[in-house]
C-alpha cells in the first residue's frame, strides 16, 4: 500500500507543477530497426525512482518489440498493486528512450533513460526526480 501512495503523490506532485514547468520540444526520435543496437532497450527492466518527497518508487517492466515498436506496461514489483500502467508510447534513440504513461491525476509522464552500460540506464522522471534502470536477467 505505500508504493500505491508513492506513486499517488508523485502523481499529484506532478500535477501541482505541471504548471511551472518548461515543455520541452520533442525530438524525432524513432525506432530504428536497421541496426542491432535497435533491441538493446528491448527485455525486463526494474526502474527505481528516487527523490521524491514520499521515498522511492519501482516499477518493472518487459520491454517487447512489436510492429517495430517497443512497448509494455508497468508493474509493482513487491505485487501488493495488481493493476498494470500500460505504456503509451515509447521514443527510441540510439542511447536513449522514453518512456510514456498517462496518470489520471497528470496525464501523460515522461520517464527519460540514458544507457550508462550494457544492463544499466539513468535519467529522469518528469524532469524532477532522479530515475535509474537495471536490466532483470
Amino acid at each position: 500500500m505505500k508504493k500505491v501512495s508513492i506513486l499517488l503523490f508523485i502523481l499529484l506532485f506532478v500535477v501541482s507543477v505541471k504548471g511551472f514547468s518548461q515543455t520541452t520540444t520533442s525530438t524525432n526520435a524513432t525506432s530504428t530497426t536497421a541496426t542491432s543496437s535497435s533491441d538493446f532497450f528491448a527485455g525486463k527492466w526494474e526502474i527505481n525512482v528516487v527523490g521524491t518527497p514520499n521515498g522511492d518508487a519501482k516499477f518493472v517492466t518487459e520491454l517487447t518489440r512489436k510492429d517495430g515498436k517497443l512497448t509494455g506496461e508497468l508493474k509493482d514489483p513487491t505485487g501488493k498493486r495488481t493493476e498494470v500502467t500500460p505504456i503509451t508510447k515509447i521514443l527510441e534513440e540510439a542511447t536513449k528512450m522514453t518512456i510514456y504513461f498517462n496518470t489520471e491525476q497528470a496525464g501523460e509522464i515522461p520517464i527519460e533513460l540514458t544507457k550508462v552500460d550494457d544492463d544499466h540506464l539513468k535519467g529522469m522522471l518528469y524532469n524532477m526526480f532522479d530515475a535509474t534502470a537495471q536490466r532483470v536477467k
